[in-house]
């Protein structure tokens, strides 16, 4: 936490002190070190990257925020950016306090002015907003907690207001593209369901915790359209900050923040706390969730009795559902078999290719071993470029798998090592993938692996890998390749 030694330097001064939080340091100090006491303690889950905390009042909200903060203890964290929703000031596209101090009880914690000009200068929706911020309690409310768990850090606050789905996708881009080689986390603070009954808010923040734990927007939007769609009585919105959490997932997937956890879950409802919630009314409560966002740790060198057990699952799957039409079902104890990691399955009758298909985790974040089947059965009838396979080629297929590490965003193609490494390439709707085995089977060189994947796997030009074409992004990965 640095500390303005300069008269003259802006300072935002707190708007939420004494309201949402105890304006008395000494106060502050104690009721954030209770709520840090109650966290049971427990295993590091890896390099935290990203948190989900609520922003209410700490008498109601400060507990569950609590297990999310938490995490930090030990972590090497240089800058935070602390994004949420504007509940005060309406503009359009996003607002970055980019210069001064952010002040609480607890002292002033100075704004990371370089990393936010980068940030801003990237797009014209992105823009300096000192005013957004100045009666803004969401982000406000983190604070007190990051300096109790941070030894030093700097801060750069983001607010959004009016924001579609582009508008989301560019400030990720930008932020992405400015924070390699730093040591950021990215919080997102925004509560859950806002007035419907205790039951319902269980209800419906049990679906949207699920839909933020696959890591995928789609999922998240699909859940809260169903969620409204059932007119749930009493509930205005699910997600008052939708559009902030959406940002740290897509950069969670830039960054490798693929190992999600709930934390914790509680309401409104939940909390006892006189005055206030003296008769504990839980007819019209607000939901609260703490999700942790980890590098994902990758140790997939399976041995070889693992292996031969997930080659057997591949042929299994693969043999049951042409002869039968029914996927089977596998219940593996095996801790490797249960990371939740990407995988490609290929196909070979004679030597020559029959189908391959992969994923880089599952839609339903499902364990490795239930992937590869799945991925299996896909191959052998879903590979566009070739016919299902049928009973009579059984006996003649052999299988190779791919066991993925978790994808890493680079910004030069220079960064990838020709044979170690893995591609996928994006531009808007547009992908393609090559294994790290592609480069030994064809004897490319680096630019024609580009290339030829460019071209030929994502519909791209040819040379949109070289970087002329700055909506292209490049992702590598390694694998654990292994056959029968």
């Amino acid at each position: 936490m640095s500390q303005n030694t300069n008269p003259y330097q802006n300072i935002r001064e707190p708007a939420a002190a004494g309201q949402f939080y105890p304006v008395d340091k000494k106060e502050l100090v104690q009721q954030i070190d209770d709520f840090l006491a109650m966290v049971p303690p427990k295993k590091s889950a890896g390099a935290i990257l990203g948190l989900i905390v609520p922003h209410a009042g700490y008498i109601y909200s400060g507990q569950i925020a609590a297990y999310g903060f938490s995490e930090l203890a030990g972590q090497n964290i240089n800058t935070v950016i602390l994004i949420g929703n504007s509940h005060h000031a309406y503009f359009e596209g996003a607002a970055i306090y980019d210069r001064g101090y952010f002040k609480t009880p607890l002292g002033e914690v100075e704004i990371d002015a370089d990393l936010a000009q980068k940030i801003i200068s990237e797009n014209k929706k992105i823009k300096a907003d000192l005013g957004a911020h100045t009666a803004e309690h969401s982000l406000e409310v983190e604070i007190p907690f990051l300096q109790q768990t941070l030894k030093d850090f700097k801060l750069v606050p983001i607010l959004m207001s009016e924001v579609d789905l582009e508008g989301i996708k560019i400030l990720v881009q930008a932020i992405s593209r400015n924070i390699k080689d730093k040591n950021v986390l990215v919080v997102a603070s925004s509560d859950m369901s806002h007035y419907p009954s205790y039951e319902r808010a269980n209800y419906a923040d049990q679906k949207t915790c699920e839909a933020i734990l696959t890591g995928k927007i789609e999922k998240l939007e699909s859940a809260l359209a169903k969620l409204e769609n059932e007119q749930i009585i009493g509930a205005q919105t699910f997600l008052c900050a939708k559009e902030a959490v959406e940002v740290l997932m897509l950069l969670m997937r830039d960054l490798g923040g693929g190992d999600i956890k709930l934390l914790k879950y509680a309401n409104s409802g939940d909390v006892a706390v006189a005055p206030y919630n003296k008769k504990q009314d839980k007819s019209q409560v607000v939901g609260y969730s703490a999700i942790a966002f980890y590098s994902q740790r990758f140790s997939p060198e399976l041995n070889r009795q693992e292996q031969r057990r997930l080659l057997e699952i591949t042929k299994q799957s693969v043999e049951t559902y042409v002869k039968t039409g029914q996927s089977p079902v596998f219940l593996e104890n095996v801790p490797a078999f249960n990371q939740k990691l990407g995988v490609f399955v290929t196909l070979k009758k004679q030597g020559q290719l029959r189908g391959c298909i992969g994923c880089f985790g599952s839609d339903d974040n499902l364990p490795l071993y239930q992937t590869a089947s799945r991925m299996a059965i896909a191959a052998a009838v879903g590979d566009p470029r070739f016919m299902p396979v049928t009973a009579d080629e059984l006996a003649s297929l052999s299988y190779e798998i791919s066991v993925l590490s978790p994808l890493k965003k680079i910004s030069d193609w220079r960064q990838i090592e020709l044979g170690k490494h893995g591609v996928e390439v994006r531009k808007g709707s547009r992908s393609g993938v090559f294994l790290p085995q592609v480069a030994a089977e064809t004897g490319w060189d680096l630019e024609t692996f580009l290339g030829q994947l460019c071209f030929k796997k994502a519909g791209l030009d040819w040379d949109s890998w070289s970087g002329k074409d700055k909506d292209v992004e490049l992702y590598t990965f390694t694998a654990q390749v292994f056959s029968d």
